[in-house]
């Protein structure tokens, strides 16, 4: 019997965030009602101009669950499941050109009222990218599947080939799946972070590790492809420098509204090198990232994931904010 309350992390401010009571969502014809069962914490919950400009909020949208209730979704009770929060139409221009974050159904669909809560309600458009997850996945790993896709659709755009040489900026919880990412395409992968400890987790995942300071001494020659992990002028700057010519700099991260990026266009032009953003991802995304789960390439022990509780969510978020932990996943029941 599914109760009429439940727990969940709602975020007013990044110093403010508390485990309150919400009512279970209400379904209606075509929904399903999903029981959390692990949700990650993202990076960009911790970005301050984000994250500010959302709340308040139920904080979650990497959730991996089982259905408790189904009023004639595409899922049963008892599916084990991943759960996007935006979901594309499939039919519209943007849909055809695969680019399905520009999609205005996308854009607008959501999981209610978010997925750090022991409940949330699933809709049926939304059940376009919600996913089975195998029988052998556990739910902690699973978990990882959204920030996985986008990781999966950043290393697609940047146009990444095996022998290239890949340059990770960065290594958080997204620097280190694009690690992961990357060594399973079979490019040679170097990656920085001023964080000793998170070096160490990038070199036992197989890459060539140093300090930001040092990359142009361990990359003489430049990267084919260097992924700007950090939302900064400086690591853009960074990324820059770093890049070969005929190479691809990625921004992966949004940068505050305020922030201009200057670069020399002779150099650019004359390099032949390319500037790409990748934001989120779509369902052919999320389909990879699944597979590289399901197959070992990516688990939340590889990037020394932290398994809390939902009372230590307040305390998760202050301590991954202030870099103390690589990535926390909550753990809601069962096995992780």
């Amino acid at each position: 019997m599914t109760p009429q309350t439940m727990r969940a992390a709602v975020l007013y401010d990044v110093d403010d965030l508390r485990i309150e009571r919400r009512p279970v969502p209400e379904l209606n014809e075509g929904d399903i009602l999903v029981r959390t069962m692990a949700s990650g914490i993202c990076s960009g919950d911790i970005m301050a101009w984000y994250i500010r400009r959302k709340a308040p909020l139920v904080l979650g949208h990497e959730p991996a669950g089982v259905v408790a209730e189904s009023r004639d979704g595409s899922f049963s009770v008892g599916d084990r499941v991943f759960v996007h929060h935006h979901a594309p139409c499939f039919d519209c221009r943007a849909c055809r050109r695969g680019e399905y974050v520009q999609c205005s159904t996308w854009r607008a669909t959501k999981i209610d009222p978010g997925a750090m809560a022991e409940y949330f309600r699933v809709s049926r458009d939304n059940q376009r990218d919600t996913l089975r997850l195998p029988p052998d996945v556990a739910f902690a790993d699973a978990a990882l599947t959204e920030p996985l896709a986008c990781v999966v659709k950043s290393v697609r755009r940047s146009g990444l080939r095996s022998g290239d040489r890949c340059y990770v900026i960065g290594l958080g919880v997204m620097g280190l799946l694009h690690v992961l990412v990357a060594k399973d395409t079979g490019a040679e992968v170097f990656g920085s972070d001023f964080i000793e400890a998170r070096r160490a987790i990038a070199a036992r995942n197989g890459a060539t590790v140093f300090a930001p300071e040092d990359a142009g001494r361990a990359l003489r020659e430049g990267a084919d492809v260097v992924i700007c992990g950090p939302g900064t002028e400086a690591a853009m700057q960074h990324a820059f420098a770093a890049v070969a010519p005929g190479g691809a700099v990625v921004m992966f991260t949004p940068f505050a509204p305020d922030t201009r990026l200057s670069a020399d266009p002779e150099r650019f032009y004359f390099g032949d090198l390319r500037l790409i953003a990748s934001y989120s991802c779509g369902p052919d995304d999320t389909r990879a990232a699944l597979e590289l789960i399901a197959g070992g390439v990516v688990t939340a022990r590889k990037v020394a994931a932290t398994l809390v509780r939902m009372d230590d969510v307040p305390r998760a978020y202050r301590e991954f904010s202030q870099a103390q932990l690589v990535k926390p996943i909550v753990i809601f029941g069962g096995r992780g």
